[in-house]
């Protein structure tokens, strides 16, 4: 047993999270206990570092996620700070399973201080859920409290086609990034399973959602992939508040210009949106 707890350090994908976790905390993106991650898991690479018959905590969950029977997930906890995933993981992460019954989730590792999931776990399956119809490849679910998003959704319209544009024309490469726009909800209070619903709606059609005055939820098929995806339209948004304190624009990326962008990288952009 003390063979299979040392070897879950060296474990490719709990090395990413801690690369993750502890960049996200770097970029002021999840502060205190704020943000969380679920990265699916194949039970491949699982099993080299884990008895998977050792469950060592089973929790009851409000939410039916039969779906993903037997799926195994690395997360972080409820009330963990990012700032202390990378020193101690073993108390601040956690990989489950989910049960044959999609009622609760078995711990197989971690949360070893008596933890438990993020308590937006739910949101997260049910959004993992919904990306998987879409795509067979999507295994990661992130949310943070990207500071100039938020900050954009307080400055802004919360119409998706206005949001979406606007953070096309702030940076060259963001169409190209995520061409099917940004989903937006309406503001509903977190750790629900109406905000979870509400999200995973706009999951079928795009991979990033804004929670105004909250955060933003991105999913993807890597840690990095998802992480850049949020870093992205990051980067517009702080690109829009800075062009907003200097007077606003005086040029910017044309309908046409977006355009050529979309047919020279091959991505179709969002319906609606481009008037051409």
């Amino acid at each position: 047993m003390t063979m299979i707890k040392d070897g879950i350090y060296s474990a490719p994908f709990l090395q990413e999270m801690l690369e993750t976790t502890a960049n996200l905390y770097r970029l002021g993106w999840d502060e205190r206990n704020g943000g969380n991650i679920s990265y699916l898991l194949h039970e491949y690479e699982v099993l080299p570092f884990l008895n998977v018959d050792d469950v060592k905590r089973t929790v009851a969950m409000n939410f039916d996620a039969s779906t993903l029977a037997g799926r195994y997930f690395i997360v972080t906890g409820s009330g963990k700070y990012f700032k202390n995933v990378k020193t101690d993981p073993a108390n601040n992460l956690g990989i489950i399973r989910i049960s044959a019954e999609g009622k609760s989730y078995e711990i197989l590792w971690g949360f070893e201080d008596g933890g438990i999931a993020t308590s937006e776990l739910p949101t997260h399956l049910m959004n993992h859920m919904k990306r998987l119809a879409v795509d067979k490849n999507h295994r990661v679910i992130m949310h943070c409290h990207a500071t100039n998003l938020i900050a954009m959704s307080f400055t802004h319209s919360l119409n998706e086609i206005e949001f979406t544009k606007t953070l096309w024309e702030m940076c060259t490469e963001c169409l190209v990034v995520f061409p099917e726009g940004v989903g937006i909800i309406p503001w509903i209070v977190p750790g629900t399973n109406a905000i979870g619903e509400a999200t995973a709606e706009k999951m079928e059609e795009v991979r990033l959602v804004l929670w105004p005055h909250h955060g933003i939820f991105g999913a993807g098929s890597t840690l990095d992939e998802t992480f850049g995806l949020i870093e992205t339209a990051e980067k517009a948004a702080e690109v829009y508040t800075l062009v907003c304190t200097q007077g606003g624009k005086k040029q910017t990326l044309t309908d046409q210009q977006l355009l050529e962008l979309a047919h020279a990288f091959n991505v179709v952009p969002r319906k609606g949106i481009l008037k051409l």
